[in-house]
């Protein structure tokens, strides 16, 4: 009864359901992204390229041969590039959300001083040390 016990506590930490959620929620947004590159990104850049969809780009090592029954052998290039430009706009989109959690806490920060205090906080804490002050 020990194991589950222990096992219980293990899952029901907030890390580990923070943890849990974040994946949910970031695999979710891997397939937003995804169809943002794919649907969204890819045919402008094919368009500019002139009608070039790298999806199906790629180069072939061996031929498939259908009367031996072998596969087809091929670097898969233009995969390669969409998945670097899914990445790019992943890595795009955490950056912007970073900057602006941190514009966030640099508000905070202004807003309640060095010492972590805002400033009718201060003013209130002035106000009991003069008071103690005066009863002392």
């Amino acid at each position: 009864m020990g194991f589950v016990k222990e096992f219980k506590e293990f899952a029901m930490r907030g890390n580990v359901i923070d943890l849990a959620v974040g994946v949910i929620i970031g695999a979710s947004f891997g397939k937003i992204v995804t169809a943002l590159v794919d649907d969204v990104l890819m045919p402008p850049i094919g368009f500019i390229t002139g009608g070039i969809d790298f999806a199906n780009k790629k180069i072939i090592l061996k031929p498939a041969d259908e009367l031996h029954k072998v596969s087809e052998v091929a670097i898969k290039y233009g995969s390669f590039i969409n998945t670097v430009i899914q990445f790019l706009v992943v890595a795009f989109c955490v950056f912007l959300l970073v900057k602006f959690i941190n514009a966030l806490q640099r508000k905070e920060d202004e807003l309640l001083g060095k010492d972590g205090l805002s400033k009718d906080q201060k003013l209130l804490t002035e106000i009991r040390d003069l008071l103690k002050r005066q009863k002392g």
